[in-house]
């Protein structure tokens, strides 16, 4: 019999770019320009973004990594929430929900991105997902010039 567990996990992220709300809103919404900053190295990675759309990246050393997300609600400009389910050959490792919020801060853009997360059975540490969330969100950065 295997050990099973929970963990709950929330986390909030805030980065400001020096693009405007639109410019770092279409970097998450087109799928050409996301790929670069979220999933470059990955030749199957997909992007429907619209309510009821959803994305796939996958990945992993050794390990096939999979992230399904669903969107919920989508205010362009403003606001995206999401559901992923992480799968870590084809285990389920992680569920979570995450809102993203784009807020104008002078000529630029405040991004907040909070996640609530449910980890199973240690696969994964809420600390790993909220380094590698941080380390795409300054992907992302580099990708829209840096502020």
């Amino acid at each position: 019999m295997t050990d099973r567990s929970v963990k709950h996990s929330t986390f909030t992220l805030e980065r400001t770019y020096a693009a405007a709300p639109a410019a770092v809103f279409a970097a998450w919404s087109d799928r050409d320009t996301k790929a670069k900053w979220f999933a470059a190295e990955d030749g199957r990675y997909s992007l429907d973004f619209r309510v009821g759309g959803s994305e796939a990246v996958h990945g992993g050393d050794g390990v096939d990594v999979v992230a399904r997300s669903e969107y919920h609600d989508i205010v362009p400009g403003e606001r995206i929430v999401y559901t992923t389910a992480l799968f870590g050959d084809d285990v389920l490792s992680t569920v979570s929900l995450t809102t993203v919020r784009f807020v104008r801060d002078g000529d630029g853009t405040r991004l907040v991105l909070t996640e609530q997360g449910t980890f199973l059975d240690d696969q994964e540490q809420p600390e790993w997902r909220e380094q590698g969330t941080g380390d795409w969100l300054d992907a992302l950065g580099r990708h829209l010039g840096g502020r």
